[in-house]
Formats: structure tokens, C-alpha cells, sequence
């Protein structure tokens, strides 16, 4: 059995529910609602990132490090295994 934590889960529901509004033109303010990664990166690669943002902060993110981790998260769910990701 796999366990999965509620931000995983939560980021990969929320990157699905971008791509079906993106795909069906339903914008919300006149821009895209996907999330646009800059690389095709390994979930491991994405994973050790999100470590070493941990072990920079010490334990405690800013703002704008807690972003940051919100978008490596976002982006190591689309990377994942099993992900809905479009090929």
C-alpha cells in the first residue's frame, strides 16, 4: 500500500484540475491556469531539490521559500510515477 501525504496529494489533484481547465478553455482571469515547468526533470531530481531547500532554510521557509517548495512540489507530482501528466 502506498502512503501518500495530503500535500502530494493535494498538489497533484490541483495540477489535474489546472490541466482539465486548461484543456476545456475555461480561464479564470485571461491567463492560462496550468503550471508550466521549465525542464522535463526526474521526480528525484525535483525531490533532492526540495531537500536542499529544506536543509537551506534550517527547517523554516520565508515566503518566498515556501513558493518555491509549493512549485517543486507541484512540479515533482507532474514528474512522479503515476501522474496524469500529458506525454
Amino acid at each position: 500500500m502506498d502512503v501518500i501525504s495530503n500535500t502530494v496529494r493535494n498538489a497533484r489533484n490541483k495540477c489535474a484540475c489546472s490541466r482539465r481547465l486548461h484543456l476545456r478553455d475555461r480561464m479564470l482571469h485571461g491567463m492560462s491556469t496550468t503550471v508550466e515547468f521549465g525542464s522535463d526533470r526526474s521526480a528525484d531530481e525535483v525531490n533532492e531539490e526540495i531537500r536542499a531547500l529544506w536543509r537551506r532554510s534550517g527547517g523554516t521557509l520565508s515566503v518566498e521559500q515556501r513558493e518555491e517548495y509549493q512549485r517543486l512540489v507541484l512540479e515533482w507530482a507532474a514528474a512522479a510515477p503515476g501522474s496524469q501528466r500529458a506525454a
